[in-house]
C-alpha cells in the first residue's frame, strides 16, 4: 500500500515537472520567434512602395514642425506629392519652398487650418484641395499637450479642451474627410501619430488629459484598421517614445537627441518603413527596445516612476 502510494506520488511529481519545463519551453519560444521577428522587421524588411502601394500624393497634419515636417521631406524624397496643413501660412510658404529646393519635382498643396478653432473652413479646404488628387496617405500628426506638469484639478478648462479638439477632433475629423475617397480608389494608408505615454506605461500622471487623448487616438486606430482593411485601406497607430522636437523639450526637459532620444529625422526615417505594416508599432529600434522592458515591470513600478519624474519637472518649472 505505501509502495503504490509512493509510486503515485513520483508519478504526479514527474507530470508536474514536465508540464512545468513545456510551458518554459512554449514561453522561451515565443520571445525567441519575438526576438527574431524584431531583428527582421528592423534589419532586413523592405519598405512599401508607397505611390504603387497607396497613390502619389501625402497629406500631412502639423507639417511645419518636428515629426510632421521630417515625414514631409522623407515622403518628398520618394517621390510623394504633399498636401501640408499647419495654422501657420508663412510657416507652411517656408516648408514648401525648401521641400521644392531639395526635390525640385515635388508638387505641393498647403492649407492653413487652426486645429484648436474653428476646423470647418480648413476641413472645407482639404475637401476641395484633395477631390481630385491620388491621396493615397494621410498622416495625423498634430498634437499638443500641457505647457508643464500639472494636476488634474489645476489644468484650465481653455487648456483641456484645446488639447481635446486638437489631438482627438481634429484627427477624427481629418480622418473623416479623405476616407471617402480611399474607399473609392479602394486603396490608402492613414498613420496616426500616437504617444508611449497612453501605450507603453500604465498611466502619464500629471499629464492625464494628453495622456487620454493619445489613448483614444489608439483605440480609434485599432478599430478602424479592422473595420477598413476590407477597402485595401491600412490604418496604423505608431507609438513613439520621447523625440527630440520643441514640444519635448518643453515638457520633459529634453535638449538634444540621444541613443533613446532620435532626432525628428531620425524618428521620420524609421517610421516610413514601416508604413503599410504592423497596425500598431514603435517604429524607432531604441524605442521599441525600451518598450520591451517596460513590459517586464510590474504596473506599480512603472506608476511610481512616472510621477516621481512629473514631480521633479514641477520642481524645476
Amino acid at each position: 500500500m505505501l509502495r503504490v502510494a509512493c509510486y503515485g506520488s513520483g508519478q504526479y511529481l514527474y507530470l508536474s515537472v514536465v508540464i512545468i519545463l513545456c510551458l518554459g519551453l512554449i514561453i522561451t519560444l515565443k520571445y525567441l520567434v519575438s526576438l527574431v521577428t524584431w531583428i527582421f522587421n528592423t534589419c532586413f524588411r523592405s519598405e512599401k512602395d508607397l505611390i504603387r502601394s497607396y497613390g502619389s500624393w501625402a497629406l500631412v497634419t502639423g507639417a511645419t514642425d518636428g515629426i510632421g515636417k521630417a515625414l514631409a521631406f522623407q515622403l518628398a524624397q520618394r517621390g510623394l506629392n504633399l498636401v501640408l496643413v499647419s495654422r501657420s501660412s508663412e510657416k507652411l510658404q517656408k516648408v514648401a519652398g525648401e521641400i521644392h529646393a531639395k526635390h525640385p519635382g515635388i508638387r505641393t498643396e498647403i492649407i492653413k487650418m487652426d486645429f484648436s478653432g474653428d476646423l470647418s473652413v480648413g476641413l472645407r479646404r482639404i475637401a476641395e484641395a484633395t477631390k481630385y488628387l491620388d491621396l493615397g496617405i494621410l498622416i495625423n500628426n498634430v498634437g499638443i499637450t500641457y505647457p508643464r506638469a500639472m494636476f488634474f484639478d489645476e489644468v484650465e478648462e481653455k487648456v483641456w479642451t484645446k488639447i481635446v479638439r486638437v489631438n482627438i477632433e481634429g484627427t477624427t475629423r481629418v480622418t473623416k474627410a479623405v476616407l471617402p475617397g480611399m474607399i473609392q480608389r479602394k486603396k490608402g494608408a492613414i498613420v496616426n501619430i500616437g504617444s508611449g505615454a497612453a501605450v507603453v506605461v500604465p498611466s502619464h500622471p500629471l499629464y492625464t488629459i494628453y495622456a487620454a487623448t493619445k489613448a483614444y487616438v489608439d483605440q480609434l486606430s485599432s478599430s478602424l484598421y479592422v473595420e477598413y482593411k476590407q477597402y485595401g485601406i491600412h490604418v496604423q497607430c505608431q507609438v513613439p517614445l520621447y523625440v527630440a522636437t520643441n514640444m519635448v523639450s518643453k515638457v520633459a526637459a529634453i535638449k538634444r537627441d540621444s541613443l533613446f532620444v532620435p532626432t525628428a529625422e531620425g524618428y521620420a526615417r524609421a517610421a516610413i518603413r514601416v508604413i503599410g505594416y504592423e497596425p500598431k508599432c514603435t517604429p524607432y529600434w531604441a524605442h521599441s527596445i525600451q518598450w520591451g522592458f517596460a513590459r517586464l515591470i510590474p504596473d506599480p513600478l512603472l506608476d511610481a516612476w512616472r510621477f516621481s519624474i512629473g514631480m521633479s519637472r514641477r520642481k524645476l518649472e
